[in-house]
C-alpha cells in the first residue's frame, strides 16, 4: 500500500519536474508575477529587476512572503538559470553543425540558430537536444 502511494506520488511529480526544466523565460516571469507580484511591489521597490537582484530581494524578505510566492519563486529562478545555461551549451553541443551544416561561426552562434532549427538533416541528437533545452524549437 505504501509503495503504491509512493509510486503514484512519483508519477504525479515527474511531469511537473520536466515542465520546470523546460520552462520558457516568459512562463518563468509569468509565474513570478502571478505568485509574487504583490511581494515584489511591497518589498522590492527600487530593486533592479534582473533575476539575481530580484531573487536576492525575495530571499531577504522570506519571512513576509505569501505561501504561494515562497513555494514558487525559487523554482522560477531555477528555470531561468537552466534556460540561460542551455543557451550557452548550444555553441558547444553544435560546433560541428554550426560550421559544417550551417556555414556559420561558433563565435556568433545566434546567427546559426535558424539553420539549426530548420535543417534536421545532418544535425546530431546532442545538438538537437541542446537546441530544444535552450527553447529555440
Amino acid at each position: 500500500m505504501v509503495r503504491g502511494i509512493a509510486l503514484i506520488l512519483l508519477a504525479l511529480g515527474i511531469p511537473s519536474l520536466s515542465a520546470a526544466e523546460t520552462m520558457s523565460f516568459g512562463d518563468s516571469i509569468g509565474l513570478l508575477a502571478k505568485s509574487c507580484g504583490a511581494e515584489i511591489v511591497a518589498n522590492c521597490r527600487g530593486v533592479n529587476p534582473d533575476s539575481t537582484r530580484l531573487k536576492e530581494c525575495l530571499s531577504r524578505n522570506r519571512d513576509v512572503l505569501s505561501q504561494q510566492c515562497a513555494s514558487d519563486y525559487l523554482g522560477a529562478f531555477d528555470a531561468i538559470q537552466k534556460r540561460v545555461a542551455a543557451r550557452v551549451t548550444v555553441a558547444n553541443a553544435c560546433q560541428r553543425e554550426i560550421v559544417k551544416v550551417c556555414g556559420g561561426s561558433t563565435k556568433e552562434t545566434s546567427k546559426s540558430i535558424p539553420c539549426l532549427v530548420s535543417t534536421p538533416k545532418g544535425i546530431s541528437n546532442n545538438c538537437l537536444k541542446a537546441v530544444d533545452d535552450a527553447g529555440y524549437r
